[in-house]
């Protein structure tokens, strides 16, 4: 196609975004790994109630879903919806808004958890206020992103940007109906729900939360960095779509898996049950689409760090999305549930895929966002790939063997049908799978502090004129 029509990119924001995807994922594991380590050693809370565990992990929790995982997709969202769509960000000052809006929130978080402010919903602890910001925030990106898609000189709208589309639009409903609650002062607020109801509106925002926020947000990211790292088309297209509708129609329904055994009512129970494994098959669609993207590239995972983290992360997640269903199943989950072992599940997608496809495709942009061929060092990204491998497969590998020892102590009795065990004894089984837990999170927050120093140097050693000249876009050329 000939023309001379060109787009400059807005990658000042992506910039913004992609600096505090590193930073606060440093944040958010060093508090991982402090109360990791209060599980081995308790005292390490020094009887300060701001370091207690309870108000530690919900801090924990926000810090590396919505401060790393959230960061993480606004900026690849930001950088490949204007790459795929041949346009600049629609409306760049809102855009600017939502990196600032974001961080507040962030810092928000950071100040009321510790302090103990909370609904004390899983994922949802943030008091009114600050729900408020969060939708402030949330529905200035969502104009943000689909006003692009609108200005897009492309006639088709490329499958990442469904992934990240339906993400958006789908956490925006998610919190608006779980967060719905009757303030009582500033600090403090009652669920609009109560019982049983409540639990069931929680855990359907709980679980699609990781559906949604850390799963169809990152396939959008997978659908756009593999092809690109491994110079290759997806392997299926068409595989993609039905991926694409598959997972978003199935996905809703799994959240009452988390309710087995409990008040909920038994049919509830078992349709969350049989959603999660009918989920298995799209999920395995994705993955399976992701590697074989790969056909013809495979040799590249010997000379590429980059496109190993990017691949490795795949197979966590069809690991986990396999994992996920077999504890959904009711006989299963008498076993794991409340153990160490669902723990493990959820780092298992939480290290193994989100963070390790979030650091492949950090180290695809950053050279890009500032102006350089590669990486300051491809020595220590592949260094980090390795820590980021061994410390998740010890971190996990721990929490489940700790988990079917918890849960096979928990239901063993004796011929009168009293407890075999008490509650000290399976604490001190845990124990060694507790310092295990603590050496693979070191080891992979290690890995996070190499990035740190490789992506500081990396911008160090930039070209200020190369930054400050966005790359054009010359309509026609593929993205």
């Amino acid at each position: 196609m000939n023309t001379t029509t060109s787009t400059a990119y807005n990658y000042r924001v992506v910039r913004q975004f992609a600096i505090m995807t590193v930073v606060w994922g440093i944040v958010g594991m060093l508090v991982g790994v402090l109360i990791a380590a209060q599980l081995v050693w308790p005292e390490l809370n020094f009887d300060i109630p701001f370091l207690t565990y309870g108000r530690l992990r919900p801090l924990h929790t926000n810090a590396v879903i919505f401060a790393f995982g959230g960061s993480a997709l606004f900026a690849t969202s930001y950088y490949s919806v204007q790459r795929t769509c041949q346009t600049t960000l629609f409306a760049p000052m809102l855009a600017g808004f939502t990196f600032w809006g974001w961080q507040l929130v962030i810092l928000c978080a950071a100040i009321t958890l510790p302090l103990g402010f909370t609904t004390s919903k899983e994922y949802a602890e943030l008091e009114w206020p600050v729900d408020l910001l969060v939708v402030v925030v949330w529905v200035s990106y969502a104009i943000v992103f689909f006003g692009t898609l609108m200005k897009r000189r492309t006639k088709h709208i490329y499958v990442g940007n469904w992934f990240y589309g339906s993400f958006i639009l789908t956490i925006a409903m998610l919190y608006l109906v779980n967060n719905a609650e009757v303030p009582v002062t500033l600090t403090k607020s009652y669920s609009l729900y109560s019982g049983a109801t409540d639990a069931l509106i929680q855990w359907w925002y709980g679980h699609n939360a990781v559906g949604f926020f850390l799963t169809a947000g990152f396939l959008g990211m997978m659908y756009y960095f593999v092809p690109k790292q491994a110079e290759r088309p997806v392997y299926s297209y068409r595989l993609s779509i039905v991926h694409f509708w598959a997972l978003i129609c199935v996905y809703i329904w799994a959240g009452p898996h988390h309710l087995h055994y409990t008040a909920l009512p038994d049919w509830a129970q078992s349709l969350g049950m049989i959603m999660s494994l009918i989920l298995l098959a799209p999920s395995w669609g994705g993955m399976i689409n992701g590697m074989m993207t790969l056909s013809g590239a495979w040799h590249k995972l010997r000379s590429d760090p980059i496109l190993r983290f990017l691949v490795v992360s795949l197979a966590f997640y069809g690991m986990s999305t396999f994992e996920g269903p077999m504890m959904s199943i009711k006989t299963v989950n008498a076993l794991s549930h409340y153990t160490d072992w669902t723990i493990g599940h959820v780092h298992a997608g939480a290290l193994g895929w989100v963070a390790m496809v979030t650091m492949g495709s950090l180290y695809h942009m950053i050279p890009r966002l500032f102006g350089r061929t590669e990486m300051y060092s491809m020595p220590l990204v592949n260094l980090h790939f390795w820590l980021s491998t061994i410390g998740t497969v010890l971190y996990i590998a721990s929490l489940w063997i700790n988990g079917l020892a918890q849960g096979l102590m928990w239901r063993a009795v004796d011929n009168s049908g009293l407890l075999l065990y008490s509650f000290s004894e399976v604490l001190d089984v845990s124990h060694p799978g507790f310092i295990v837990r603590l050496i693979g999170g070191g080891i992979f927050f290690f890995g996070m502090l190499l990035m740190a120093y490789n992506v500081f140097r990396t911008i160090k050693a930039s070209d200020p004129a190369a930054v400050a000249a966005a790359p054009r876009y010359t309509v026609g050329e593929a993205h």
